[in-house]
């Protein structure tokens, strides 16, 4: 289907929290726990992930849940964490007919895309965190890490806003994606797909995620 953007949505409290966050030592595919580092733990209900599809002439937005995760915690500073995506959670904001609705839902589920009942979760794990000077829109740290959707694992950076305060910890931010890397190629002009029906081939991922001790 579409590209895909997760809404960026914050939570008010940590919005003004400083951060400055430091690259960690890890593995391509396994989060850090390094020593001294404190594991907090990802609150599902307090956190986000939106996604926003375009095509040739239209566009689909809506949601996938936070399944579970933890983020790694030295000092003041978020410096690693391990995230799972609930991937039949998928579902479809902007169209308030049922019918076009679930077999939208339906189609984002089967093979074409994420082929949910094979791969039922999607996660990232962050391999660095590294400060940046804060830009307009508040991003501190750019972070790095793994994606992994389909079975299919690559890597990803993109800008984000942390934050550590009071026991709370939370990171938000936008990450730009190849889907035809991860095996989601309908709709690809490169896999076939006529130009006017095209579906572009990067997606951006929004998340908001807020995690306690």
């Amino acid at each position: 289907m579409k590209k895909f953007i997760l809404p960026l949505l914050v939570v008010g409290a940590l919005m003004a929290a400083p951060a400055q966050a430091q690259k960690i030592d890890a593995k391509p595919t396994k989060a850090v726990k390094a020593k001294g580092n404190a594991p907090y733990q990802v609150q599902p209900q307090l956190s986000t992930l939106g996604w926003l599809g375009k095509k040739v002439g239209g566009q689909h937005n809506g949601t996938v849940a936070l399944k579970d995760g933890q983020v790694q915690v030295k000092g003041n500073q978020i410096v690693g964490g391990t995230f799972t995506f609930d991937m039949n959670s998928i579902k479809v904001e902007d169209l308030t007919d049922p019918g076009y609705n679930a077999k939208l839902v339906g189609h984002l589920k089967n093979d074409d895309f994420f082929a949910a009942d094979k791969y039922p979760t999607a996660t990232f794990v962050i391999t660095s965190v590294k400060p940046i000077k804060a830009d307009a829109n508040g991003n501190n740290a750019q972070i790095a890490g793994n994606l992994t959707i389909k079975g299919k694992t690559h890597p990803v950076t993109f800008p984000a806003k942390v934050g550590v305060k009071d026991g709370v910890a939370a990171a938000s931010g936008v990450a730009t994606v190849d889907r035809t890397k991860y095996d989601v190629k309908y709709g690809s002009t490169l896999f076939g797909a006529a130009a006017d029906k095209a579906i572009e081939d990067n997606f951006t991922l929004s998340f908001n995620v807020v995690a306690k001790q």
